[in-house]
């Protein structure tokens, strides 16, 4: 069975505490520290998954606040299910579509953003669909602190190469980028795994890994 299909996921979500209610999102723009309690920097994992990689980060990471964002329920489903094993106070799950982030957030209220993995809507058709599309970095821009970071990593090279390619008609310039992550000891350095990175590397894929700014 699929994992987006499993009955009732989405039931158990709704009432989830660690998933932020889909009917207050729009209300939610600016409010995100008081809704954390604190002042700490806000990242946000975009298509978290099964949220393996963003738990690790807010386990290492008390002083930052993280928000996972996935679009099926049942995917998400794993994470709340770990995060009722090990609840971490500096992690929250959203459960909606990547494409309504600006209307989530405020201007300046995120100061990095993950990318991992991401669908790579191979059809020229689907350009605007894929996550560093510059349809996204404009959006990403509205909530993005002036020296906010995006992460990006994939093993897709035709979406990175895509990615890259996107980034001068869309105002923003590479920090770091490597076509070939793991084999480079100082950007490995406390690197996190995501559920698919060990898998396709175990695999022997190479891992293509950006950061941005504006």
């Amino acid at each position: 069975m699929r994992l987006r299909n499993v009955t009732g996921s989405r039931e158990v979500i709704a009432q989830s505490r660690f998933v932020v209610p889909e009917e207050t999102l729009k209300e939610m723009p600016g409010k995100w520290h008081a809704l954390f309690g604190n002042e700490h920097p806000i990242r946000v994992e975009i298509g978290m998954g099964k949220g393996k990689f963003l738990h690790a980060l807010a386990k290492e990471n008390p002083d930052v606040n993280y928000i996972g964002i996935e679009k099926y329920s049942t995917v998400l489903l794993r994470a709340v299910q770990k995060m009722e094993q090990e609840e971490l106070p500096n992690l929250r799950f959203l459960r909606m579509e990547a494409e309504e982030i600006a209307e989530v957030f405020g201007e300046g209220e995120i100061d990095r953003i993950y990318l991992n993995f991401s669908d790579p809507w191979p059809k020229d058709r689907h350009a605007k669909r894929r996550l560093p599309s510059r349809e996204f970095l404009a959006r990403y821009d509205k909530i993005l602190k002036r020296d906010g970071v995006i992460e990006f990593k994939t093993d897709n090279r035709d979406l990175f190469d895509f990615a890259v390619e996107e980034l001068e008609p869309a105002g923003w310039k590479v920090q770091v980028i490597t076509y070939d992550l793991h084999a480079d000891p100082v950007l490995m350095e406390g690197n996190v795994m995501t559920e698919y990175e060990e898998k396709f590397s175990a695999a022997g894929n190479p891992i293509c890994k950006y950061v941005i700014r504006r």
